[in-house]
């Protein structure tokens, strides 16, 4: 929690003038039964309308005060809680963005987009209600009974008698709450995670006929979700019951003492009538603090949560390499890696490439392809080995060093609601004529100038208005943007007919000859004019050398360009 509160340390200004107007209206709130006891008690009876008027007038402006003040004191609350929800909000989204794929992996996107939403909502409603109420219900509660002790200490001890057992239960069911909506939350995290899953996969969830399924999948989560939020609900729903029944009780009490001190003349009706007005001051004080505490525990859970997130410390360490290039500009050293620290993913590799080589990459599915890639992206960190880029460590590079040098075409790339120009632009400083020339070498200018407004064009996002190749090509000319060092084309053209993959390897070749360019694919029509292939197999290099070295020399490379159109190809 302490970690949360930082951000409101640039808004402390504005909440002190906040707190001091809040601090004025209430003042001027428990003023008025005061005054009403002077009037009845000294100046009615007197009969003197002068007084009466000045008394009645004096109460308007008090209320007055306490109205605009409590307005304006509530208006500053809400631009304090903005502010601070957006600064929070920030943070949060840009350390989800840097925390590395190994802590990715653990928080769970579901529960990271939770914790950006909802938990932030639930820690934005606290510190907003703390500002409005929780300056108003202690002075409340403190000058209600400081005023009330003033003027019948009887009655007012017959009072706060009944506080200490109320502060006793809220605080008593409030520290369940804490453990409780932390349950809460993480089943709303499973509820994303399926939601999430289902709208990324609605066409094939609708091509398969399982929607009943995947409702049924849903329900589950959603049970799960509801019976944590009823059983949350339960508990803490006993605290404003609670409160009122010993306020009541409390009620009781100094109604039953007030009535036998009026008949013996110890204390007056007007005392006892203003007493009434300050002890339903004092209840809505206790009811408002028994608010806070239960909005407290929720918001305590979901500070938790995203403070785990904040203070995830950066893996990404640079280290100092001063080895200059040896005329190698990509070299995978000895690197192995597993994910789970159990079985290698990746075993002994090693690769050598000289600046513009092409490197083909081909093996099944789960043979360690993408791994490969993300370890010279430096997504995770090879269990041994070193990787080097120009004859340094990448752990010499800083994050935007490395990635300067790269243009990617991932698997499961995105497409964001934005003109196709935009999206393979994607926030860099690129000209429109290197764009159109990125899409030229990525063959999809002519599909994009078939669109009436062109390079203009709206895509949606995940781009489903776009084919599959298309997308793909899109996603290339992304990548070739940048005229980057590396191109990484990641089985980027599995969804392109064999002509345009044809064309689309000629393009590269021509266009990108000072780039090395490692290509991973499930063809051999797309990796067979590379200068070096390797073939994994469960991790391990099981073959190594061109087309034709591997077609003699390696038999499962020569097993799949056979399964691939009788081993012919489209050039």
């Amino acid at each position: 929690m302490k970690r949360i509160l930082s951000y409101l340390k640039p808004f402390r200004l504005r909440m002190l003038v906040g707190f001091s107007i809040k601090v004025t209206g209430t003042m001027a709130e428990l003023v008025l039964p005061y005054i009403l006891t002077h009037i009845l008690e000294n100046v009615i009876k007197d009969l003197n309308v002068r007084k009466i008027i000045f008394f009645g007038s004096l109460m308007i402006v008090f209320s007055i005060i306490a109205c605009v003040g409590n307005i304006t004191a509530n208006r500053m609350a809400a631009r304090v809680t903005t502010g601070f929800s957006k600064a929070m909000r920030k943070e949060l989204f840009e350390k989800t963005l840097y925390l590395s794929s190994v802590d990715t992996d653990t928080f769970t996107i579901p529960s990271l987009e939770s914790r950006i939403t909802t938990d932030t909502y639930n820690v934005h409603n606290f510190i907003g209600m703390m500002q409005r109420m929780g300056v108003r219900a202690p002075i409340l509660l403190i000058g209600g009974i400081s005023l009330s002790l003033i003027m019948d200490s009887a009655l007012a001890l017959v009072m706060i008698a009944t506080l200490p057992v109320i502060f006793i239960t809220v605080y008593g069911i409030s520290r369940k709450g804490v453990p409780l909506y932390t349950r809460v939350q993480k089943s709303a995290d499973n509820m994303v995670r399926v939601a999430r899953e289902d709208t990324q996969g609605i066409r094939v969830i609708k091509a398969l006929s399982k929607n009943e399924h995947e409702n049924r999948r849903y329900d589950k989560v959603n049970s799960e979700l509801s019976k944590q939020e009823r059983y949350a609900g339960i508990i803490m729903g006993i605290v404003n019951p609670a409160m009122t029944l010993l306020m009541n009780l409390g009620i009781a009490g100094v109604v039953a003492v007030s009535a036998v001190r009026v008949d013996k003349g110890l204390s007056s009706p007007a005392t006892v009538i203003a007493f009434m007005q300050y002890f339903t001051l004092i209840s809505m004080a206790m009811m408002s603090l028994s608010r806070m505490f239960v909005m407290y525990t929720k918001c305590a859970a979901s500070a938790n949560r995203i403070s785990e997130v904040l203070c995830t410390p950066d893996k990404y360490d640079i280290i100092e390499d001063i080895r200059s290039s040896d005329g190698i500009h990509i070299a995978f050293d000895n690197v192995s890696f597993s994910y789970l620290g159990k079985k290698n993913n990746l075993h002994n590799i090693y690769v050598s490439l000289k600046k513009g080589e092409q490197l083909g990459i081909i093996g099944a599915t789960g043979s360690g392809k993408s791994t490969f890639i993300k370890l010279l992206l430096r997504f995770y960190e090879p269990d041994s080995g070193e990787i080097r880029i120009n004859g340094k460590s990448i752990k010499s590079y800083t994050r935007e060093q490395l990635t300067s040098l790269f243009g990617v075409s991932l698997q499961n790339d995105f497409i964001y609601a934005d003109t196709i120009e935009e999206n393979i632009r994607f926030g860099r400083n690129i000209p429109t004529e290197d764009i159109i020339k990125a899409a030229e070498t990525a063959q999809a200018h002519d599909f994009i100038t078939s669109f009436p407004d062109g390079y203009s064009h709206m895509l949606s996002s995940k781009g489903t208005n776009l084919s599959g190749g298309q997308r793909q090509r899109l996603l290339i000319a992304r990548a070739v943007a940048s005229d980057p060092q590396i191109l990484i084309l990641d089985d980027s053209s599995s969804a392109l007919d064999y002509k345009t993959d044809a064309n689309l390897r000629k393009a590269l070749s021509e266009n990108m000859k000072g780039s090395t360019v490692i290509t991973i694919a499930q063809r051999v029509s797309s990796v067979k004019n590379c200068d070096q292939i390797i073939v994994l197999d469960d991790g391990k290099v099981i073959g190594r050398g061109n087309h034709e070295q591997l077609i003699e020399n390696c038999k499962e490379y020569r097993e799949i360009s056979e399964s691939q159109m009788g081993g012919a190809f489209v050039e």
